[in-house]
């Protein structure tokens, strides 16, 4: 078995961020959960409150040999909007931020090297203000939120349909969105 690694984004709601990387030879799980805050083992209750100073995130566990770290973080930017401070698209509230939580430095080096190619490409008008930040303790969700898309299709499409990412990803990225 090869050597694995992890890769954890913050990109709004989980449950949007999951089927995007699930999807690539070479990933071998990708898991929703929280990181980044104050609170042992928080709950979804406690961290959708916004106060416990976690974000929602994605944990991918890959294979380097077959998906390079630098393609997940062309991925990862790729579902997010990298402009707003405040949460991501309907999903409002600082446990929605974005945020790329190195486990190594030279993620973080990748991580620092995609986020300053962004700001230069002229692609947004305001400021890139995803966070690069070191990997903290990382939580899995509740049962219930892993592979939301598998397991709840129609709600998926539906929440996914009316946040507004996949019109955002169309019109900034021209790729599809990983629906």
């Amino acid at each position: 078995m090869a050597n694995l690694e992890k890769a954890t984004f913050a990109g709004g709601c989980f449950w949007c961020m999951v089927k995007p990387f699930d999807q690539w030879d070479g990933v071998e799980s990708v898991i929703s959960g929280y990181s980044g805050g104050h609170v042992e083992n928080p709950t979804y209750e406690q961290v959708k409150t916004g106060k416990t100073g976690h974000y929602e995130v994605v944990q991918i566990t890959y294979d380097p040999t077959k998906l390079s770290y630098e393609t997940i973080l062309n991925i990862y930017w790729q579902q997010i909007d990298p402009t707003d401070p405040d949460g991501q698209f309907h999903d409002r509230g600082s446990q929605y931020r974005t945020a790329i939580f190195y486990h190594t430095e030279e993620q973080k080096r990748l991580a620092e090297k995609t986020k300053a190619e962004l700001e230069n490409s002229g692609k947004f008008n305001k400021p890139i203000v995803t966070e690069i930040l070191p990997a903290k303790t990382f939580y899995p969700a509740e049962e219930y939120h892993q592979d939301f898309y598998k397991r709840s299709p129609k709600e998926y499409l539906e929440d996914r349909k009316k946040s507004g990412r996949d019109e955002f990803i169309a019109e900034h990225w021209q790729v599809n969105s990983g629906m």
